[in-house]
């Protein structure tokens, strides 16, 4: 023992721990091992010379047992012999078994060896009938049947058990699954061929599935899965249960996230209907699971209201938001999908993506990929016109608050400024539908990303005092999972290099939804505008992201090291509220708000100003903005969004190191400041 080496040492731990014993691992892993290490032609040949040598061996048992003694006369049935071996090796050829991978041999392989040993004792009564030969009776025949399958897929099986052994010996985690259906069945089946993990029990809450085999694999109660772990040292569940209810699959999350095991799922049943995914795809779990709300359906008539057979342009059109809507809108057949984006890698990826889409289903849209900028009113414009746009998403805009608060002056450039020459080339081209994708962070705003948010929806209301032409609508909401910048990436990051976990706050609280959820919801909200609509998602219950974290600290088998638990796997380290962050964020300035024809969205109904008043605001905005005079642009800022109260204290990197702020551009932003205050103040 003491020269087998590390790895045979391993083996040997791991083997001992499924109660093998160390002459069943000597034996399965010398036959794996020498018949992985030949090539295919040579492992063919060995498949054919052990049925070759396993029929004739079944027929003479069949005569041995059928006439009761073993001096059996071989040569009188030779012939017999030979053909029933030739009929067999040559279906069993044709059939492919010689070609399967045994490790990986399932239902197929068992009907073809069937059907092969079949016709291999049809064979030998035919032989026998034709040479009027006595001694091969229709039941020696009936045994030879019965032993030459026994023997047949009982080697196959076996060696699949020795492949299983070897590969199994070191590198698989035992796994238990969870959900004893189809899906659980078929996923046991894909694990038992491969080397990564070794099922060793499955879990269901149906009471009448409990105590039956799977695959050979017992099925307990849930409430019997602590005891499973540690008997078997099982280091992963994995949920097989693609078609359970989201509130459902939250509830067995929240149970197995103490567990300390590492958690993965199937795909959602939608996507293995529709092709994204194959039943033995397996994933981390989503972390929309944790959130246990059911996505609402979208209604169709206001799915594709304003896209279906129209020209429609997505701005940002490579951002996380701005993806998924061009996702969502290409089914819909629209006419033609611009996309505008200002990044060359991001507009790459979403055009061939897209087109790769049209082409699998047949999708006959014309997509144009456009490099752009919104703050260009005069490319924007001439796009819109050109490609007789009708429909335009708005959803080029940074999100960041720390990044935005440390540059202020490109924020509110892109923000505001882009979102009001967007609309105004709208406006010029008669674009019948806009709509901007805004942000809970508008309201009440502690900070320039939601005062710019803002400002950008008192801007499109204030346009819409100019026109009926065109109709624009935004629609505000909440953080979204796992979009660019999102804090779930982050958490999944840092857990997986071992921590810390970083959370502001312990009492840091935020609305959640999935992107797809929140792409379908804008464009139903786009459907229902009638014209300055400020439209609010319906987002549920509020998340507080230092549960989330311990969450999925726990979902990825791992424990949280704190006080009580000193010898935890991941530290969760609070760095402090972050500049102008808040602790909680809202959907709506007041409480007025209406129902609409969407279960899921509600209309606010919230000031707004006069088209006169905001042209005055950005027209010196945009001084302030040239003269790159940071604190003339938050008290713009301020005076145009009255809910936001801008801290002394200007964080914008570049305006924190100048020495001498420019004079002569305050001047001229101070003097139109008051003279519209002035005149303000005349009015009323």
């Amino acid at each position: 023992m003491c020269n087998d080496g590390p790895a045979k040492v391993a083996l040997h731990v791991s083997l001992q721990k499924r109660n093998m014993s160390k002459t069943e691992f000597s034996s399965l892993s010398f036959l794996a091992r020498s018949l992985i290490s030949l090539p295919r032609p040579a492992k063919q040949l060995v498949m054919i010379a052990a049925d070759s040598i396993m029929l004739p061996l079944a027929l003479w048992a069949a005569l041995a047992l059928k006439q009761d003694r073993f001096d059996i006369d071989i040569a009188a049935h030779s012939g017999t012999f030979i053909v029933a071996l030739l009929a067999a090796v040559a279906t069993f050829w044709l059939l492919g078994i010689y070609r399967s991978v045994i490790r990986f041999m399932g239902a197929q392989t068992m009907i073809a060896v069937t059907a092969g040993v079949t016709i291999s004792a049809v064979a030998a009564a035919l032989y026998g009938d034709a040479r009027s030969l006595q001694g091969i009776s229709a039941s020696t025949l009936a045994i030879y049947w019965t032993l030459a399958l026994l023997c047949v897929a009982g080697s196959r099986l076996l060696v699949r058990s020795a492949f299983n052994h070897s590969f199994n010996g070191n590198t698989a985690r035992r796994v238990v699954i969870y959900g004893a259906g189809e899906a659980g069945g078929k996923l046991c089946a894909v694990l038992l061929g491969g080397p990564d993990f070794v099922p060793v029990a499955f879990v269901d809450d149906n009471r009448s599935l409990r105590g039956t085999c799977l695959n050979g694999i017992r099925v307990y109660g849930a409430g019997e899965l602590p005891g499973l772990i540690a008997r078997h040292g099982v280091e992963r569940v994995l949920l097989a249960m693609p078609s359970i209810q989201k509130w459902r699959r939250r509830e067995i999350l929240d149970n197995l996230a103490p567990l300390g095991v590492h958690v993965q799922s199937l795909p959602d049943l939608s996507d293995i209907i529709s092709g994204r995914a194959r039943i033995d795809e397996v994933r981390e779990v989503e972390v929309a699971d944790l959130l246990g709300r059911n996505p609402v359906p979208p209604r169709t008539s206001l799915f594709g209201a304003c896209i279906r057979g129209k020209s429609v342009m997505v701005t940002g059109a490579g951002g996380s938001i701005g993806s998924e809507l061009c996702r969502q809108i290409l089914p819909l057949k629209p006419r033609r999908l611009v996309l505008l984006e200002m990044s060359e890698f991001a507009l790459y990826n979403i055009d061939r993506e897209l087109r790769e889409t049209a082409k699998k289903y047949g999708l006959a849209v014309e997509i144009v990929p456009l490099l752009g900028n919104a703050h260009h009113l005069h490319r924007v414009r001439e796009v819109l016109q050109v490609f007789e746009v009708k429909t335009v998403y708005h959803a080029a805009g940074y999100k960041h608050v720390p990044i935005v608060e440390h540059n202020i002056i490109e924020g509110i450039h892109n923000n505001v400024i882009g979102t009001w020459y967007t609309a105004e080339a709208a406006l010029d081209a008669g674009v019948e539908t806009f709509v901007l994708i805004s942000t809970d962070k508008a309201v009440n705003p502690t900070n320039v990303m939601g005062a710019t948010k803002r400002m950008a929806e008192l801007v499109l209301q204030a346009l819409q005092h100019r026109t009926r032409a065109t109709r624009f609508c935004m629609v505000r909401f909440g953080n979204v999972l796992a979009s660019s910048g999102s804090v779930v990436p982050l958490f999944q990051e840092q857990i997986k290099q071992g921590g810390p976990v970083t959370v502001t706050h312990p009492d840091v609280i935020r609305y959640f939804m999935t992107i797809p959820e929140a792409a379908q919801l804008v464009i139903q909200a786009g459907s229902m505008a009638g014209g300055g609509d400020v439209f609010v998602l319906d987002m549920g219950q509020p998340v507080r992201i230092d549960d989330l974290a311990r969450r999925l600290i726990g979902l990825m088998g791992m424990s949280v090291r704190d006080a009580s638990n000193p010898r935890g796997d991941i530290e969760i380290k609070y760095t402090g509220l972050r500049a102008a962050e808040k602790l909680y964020e809202e959907l709506l300035i007041g409480t007025n708000v209406a129902g609409t024809d969407h279960p899921m969205i509600m209309r606010a109904m919230e000031h707004s100003s006069s088209w006169a008043r905001m042209q005055q605001l950005l027209n010196e905005l945009l001084l302030a903005l040239d003269a790159f005079d940071c604190d003339a642009a938050l008290e713009l800022l301020a005076d145009a969004v009255v809910e936001y109260h801008r801290v002394p204290e200007i964080r914008d990197h570049v305006w924190s190191h100048k020495v001498v702020p420019p004079k002569l551009e305050d001047r001229k932003v101070s003097d139109l400041a008051a003279k519209r205050r002035q005149s303000e103040a005349g009015s009323r």
